[in-house]
């Protein structure tokens, strides 16, 4: 029998994506959805599944941010989720009939993984994602964290307005999920230390932070701290053990073994090759075979749970205590952009408990007595040099401008209502207008920007939220009721990601 290694590990997985039905299919907008779910998110529940039929319970943290949560129960996604499986597993027949035996193979497998999509869509998730969430953490597999509706990057926010984000959200979570969740992601790790009060208003027990956040304020990342004069805690990803999977050029997914995401098969868009060496062209790399990734999958798992024994080890050595070690990731990562990755995960858990790991959710951490003390946390993200730089930066700047100017009209508008005493009953063009205001606001856009990445859609939809909200804006302002109600019924029509949304809790 192992002997237990003192201190814990947690997995904190953040799944998001911006509200994209109607918005564009291909390469970005409805087909970005449907990628993620069924190369991610249904076989990382499938995963969670076989590890619950398995007897484990407190497996990881899971995060679902509102609007990704909205879009997981839309009945047209789940509709046409079903039918992007089905068109998959028809590129995979047509396939099928190639002479080439490596091609032969590997339309096989994709059949055989299109049609057990389709099943699951059709069975495990056919009444959406909330039930699916619901189950697994009721069964004691899952702790969910909430978070602000449509991912605002919040250190950006006037307080007003962060404050009722977040209250959006964690009321979109409770009417979801049945239960209000005591963690948050705050989107993109965002902290300033002025966003304290919103996050007790809003009953936020803990939230993940980035390490380089806590050590800038004089902490380490081997344990969670609660924030000076609050008792909100910050739990800090631990980077060393991190990066071995984040990386992207010396983590686990750039492996030669591991299916290269990015060559496609011209006709049918089937991923046929391993990723060989970094920046070579298709001619040079080597044909997937997955026994030798499955291989590459057990020799990595071992080298993770080394790493995170190494760590608690050192942790304990150091402190004198018990550490917590916080591997934090997005989602998307495992499974849709590296192929093995929900196998790595269920390994990986499987392999750290045989190995004396005690695997918890944050919250169990938070309870195990995993806080270091109080802290005067310093601002900070995840982002590109760990500052706001992504969101307000030279080639963000007038994104982060107008954003300003939305949310100080948003405020405008609702102070002048409420002034003339027309909140008296629920507004339909109130709640619509501070929906397109969180689209509108969604960090994910300045993200794409700076990034470089699908520049031209993270503007047009930035700006075209941005327009909506001028547009209905200005007949709320004008007495135009009618106009107003017919224009916020339009956008619905598009945007209504959060139907339970009421607009005076503002």
């Amino acid at each position: 029998m192992t002997p237990p290694v003192p201190g814990a590990f947690c997995l904190v997985l953040h799944s998001h994506l911006p509200w994209l039905p109607g918005h564009g299919v291909w390469p970005l907008g409805e087909e970005w959805l449907f990628q993620a779910w069924v190369e991610s998110y249904l076989p990382l529940v499938a995963e969670l599944d076989s590890l619950a039929a398995e007897g484990h319970r407190d497996v990881l943290t899971l995060g679902v941010t509102p609007v990704l949560a909205a879009q997981l129960d839309d009945p047209r996604m789940r509709r046409d989720a079903a039918t992007w499986a089905g068109l998959w597993g028809l590129r995979a027949r047509e396939m099928g009939f190639d002479p080439d035996p490596h091609r032969r193979s590997t339309a096989e497998r994709e059949y055989a993984g299109a049609t057990g999509a389709a099943r699951l869509l059709g069975s495990r998730w056919s009444a959406g994602g909330s039930p699916v969430l619901r189950g697994l953490r009721d069964q004691g597999v899952v702790e969910l964290l909430g978070g602000p509706s449509a991912h605002p990057f919040l250190p950006l926010l006037m307080p007003e307005l962060a404050a009722l984000a977040l209250q959006a959200g964690m009321a979109d979570s409770a009417w979801r999920l049945g239960e209000r969740p005591r963690g948050i992601w705050s989107p993109e790790c965002g902290w300033h230390p002025a966003l304290a009060q919103a996050f007790t208003e809003a009953g936020v027990g803990h939230f993940v932070v980035d390490e380089q956040t806590v050590r800038d304020s004089g902490g380490h990342p081997h344990a969670a701290w609660r924030v000076a004069g609050t008792d909100v805690v910050a739990v800090p990803r631990n980077l060393e053990v991190t990066n071995l999977i984040w990386s992207s050029r010396s983590g686990y997914p750039a492996s030669p073994a591991y299916r290269d995401f990015h060559a496609r098969e011209e006709l049918t868009g089937i991923r046929l090759w391993a990723i060989t060496e970094p920046d070579v062209d298709v001619g040079r790399k080597r044909p997937y075979d997955p026994d030798e990734a499955r291989g590459q999958v057990d020799h990595d798992v071992a080298h993770f749970v080394d790493a995170v024994r190494d760590q608690l080890l050192h942790a304990h050595e150091v402190r004198g205590a018990p550490g917590l070690v916080v591997a934090a990731y997005d989602t998307e990562l495992f499974g849709h952009w590296w192929h093995e990755g929900p196998a790595f995960l269920g390994k990986a858990i499987r392999a750290l408990r045989r190995a004396g790991v005690t695997v918890t959710t944050v919250e169990k951490a938070i309870a195990l007595g995993h806080v270091a003390g109080d802290l005067d946390l310093a601002p900070g993200s995840w982002g590109a040099g760990k500052d706001y730089s992504v969101w307000d930066g030279p080639a963000v700047r007038q994104i982060a401008h107008e954003n300003e100017w939305l949310q100080r009209r948003w405020l405008d508008v609702l102070g002048r209502e409420r002034a003339a005493g027309r909140l008296d009953t629920r507004r339909p063009d109130l709640d619509q207008l501070l929906q397109t205001l969180w689209h509108a606001l969604s960090s994910d856009w300045a993200f794409l920007v700076t990034r470089g990445q699908s520049v031209d859609y993270a503007r047009r939809r930035a700006e075209e939220h941005r327009r909506d909200f001028h547009l209905l804006a200005q007949l709320i302002e004008d007495g135009r009721r009618d106009q107003a109600l017919d224009e916020a019924r339009r956008q619905g029509l598009q945007d209504n990601a959060f139907p339970a949304l009421d607009a005076r809790l503002g």
